[in-house]
C-alpha cells in the first residue's frame, strides 16, 4: 500500500471506530492511542484493502446496533484501558517481584492471540500487540 492508501485507511479506521463508541470519553483516547501505535509498529501488509473494508464494514455494524460486534468493540477497549493503567488505576507504591513482573508483562498475550484469530478468521485488522511495560 502507499503512503497515501495507509493515511486513508488510518482515518477511515479511526473516524468509524469514533462513531461506534458515540466519542466516549475515556475509550477515544485509548482507540486513538492504540490506533496509533499498531500504525507506527506495523508494517504496510499488515493493512490490506479486503481487510480494513472487512474492518470498516464491523465498526458499521457496531455502529447501528447494540449487538455483538458494539460489545466486542466496547470490550476491546475496557481491556486495552486497563492494560494501558496497568491494571489499577491508582499508582502502587511498592517494587514488584520478578513473579509479579513476569506475569504483569505476559497476562495479555492470550488476549492478543484470541484478537488475532479474531482478525484471522473474519478477515479483519484491530491491533493485537502488547505494551511490554508492566508499570
Amino acid at each position: 500500500m502507499s503512503q497515501q492508501a495507509i493515511l486513508h485507511a488510518y482515518r477511515h479506521l479511526y473516524r468509524h471506530s469514533l462513531r461506534a463508541i458515540q466519542f466516549s470519553k475515556p475509550a477515544r483516547y485509548t482507540l486513538r492511542d492504540r490506533l496509533r501505535l499498531a500504525f507506527r509498529r506495523g508494517s504496510a501488509t499488515d493493512y490490506e484493502p479486503h481487510k480494513i473494508q472487512n474492518t470498516l464494514e464491523f465498526l458499521h455494524y457496531a455502529t447501528r446496533e447494540s449487538g455483538l460486534e458494539h460489545k466486542i468493540v466496547k470490550n476491546l477497549l475496557f481491556v486495552w484501558w486497563v492494560q494501558g493503567n496497568g491494571g489499577r488505576a491508582k499508582v502502587n507504591p511498592r517494587t514488584l517481584t520478578a513473579d509479579e513482573l513476569e506475569i504483569k508483562t505476559t497476562v495479555y498475550d492470550t488476549f492478543n492471540h484470541n484478537i488475532r484469530m479474531l482478525n484471522e478468521d473474519m478477515g479483519m485488522c484491530f491491533p493485537a500487540m502488547t505494551v511490554r511495560d508492566p508499570s
